[in-house]
Order: structure tokens, then C-alpha cells, then sequence
């Protein structure tokens, strides 16, 4: 599991053109601890991996998956060079918010398609 998630890192990291040490300021740690989650030697605790995800702004099953591609990236439309900590921390909280709301709405609109059915099945079973 190191070694995908170390290839994901890599992966999604270089898909938004930021450098290890930008990421490793990011998550408050050193650049080798960082390099060492990336080759799969350390095994990055799970919450970095969030923190991680949340910046990225994909799902931690992006992270974790054999198969992840870019198109698993909601690629960062915050690229610019000379981004501080301070700006990736409020990108990252932005999306982190961003994240939250879609689920929501995906769980509302799955209640409301549960409930619109369920009054259908009602109905039949009335008449």
C-alpha cells in the first residue's frame, strides 16, 4: 500500500506543477519525510493523507487507489508560482469546504430520489 500511495503522491503532485518542499511545508514536515512517503519507504500517517487530499481536493480513495490517474484530480485552478503556506492552507480549507458541500448535495439528491420512489411504489400499492 506505501508504494501506491507514494506513486499517487508523486503523481497528483507533479499534475499541479508543486515541488516536494512546497508539499512538505504544506503538511508542516521535513522534505525527506515527504521524499520518503513518495517512495513508498515510510508509510504516511492517515492524517497527512487527509490533509494531502484535501489540498489536492480529491477524495482520499483517489489516494489509496491502484488505478488513480489524473482525471482522479480535480487539478487546482490556484497554481501560481510563489504560493506561500498560508495561501495553500487557505486553498486547501477552500476546498476541504467545497468537498463537503458536493457530498451533500449528492446525499440530498439521493434522499430525494429515494423519496420520490418510494411515494410511487405507495401509490401502486394503493390503487
Amino acid at each position: 500500500m506505501k508504494t501506491i500511495i507514494g506513486k499517487n503522491l508523486k503523481m497528483f503532485r507533479e499534475a499541479t506543477n508543486f515541488t516536494a518542499q512546497q508539499f512538505a511545508d504544506l503538511l508542516s514536515i521535513e522534505r525527506s519525510t515527504y521524499a520518503n512517503y513518495e517512495a513508498g519507504i515510510r508509510e504516511m500517517p492517515f492524517e497527512l493523507l487527509e490533509k494531502t487530499a484535501d489540498f489536492l481536493g480529491c477524495d482520499l480513495s483517489a489516494l489509496l487507489s491502484e488505478n488513480a490517474s489524473k482525471a482522479d484530480l480535480m487539478l487546482c485552478a490556484f497554481r501560481m508560482d510563489n504560493l506561500t503556506s498560508e495561501d495553500a492552507e487557505q486553498i486547501s480549507k477552500f476546498k476541504k469546504f467545497v468537498k463537503s458541500y458536493l457530498k451533500m448535495q449528492k446525499l440530498l439528491q439521493d434522499e430525494q430520489i429515494k423519496h420520490s420512489t418510494s411515494r410511487k411504489v405507495s401509490s401502486k400499492t394503493s390503487c
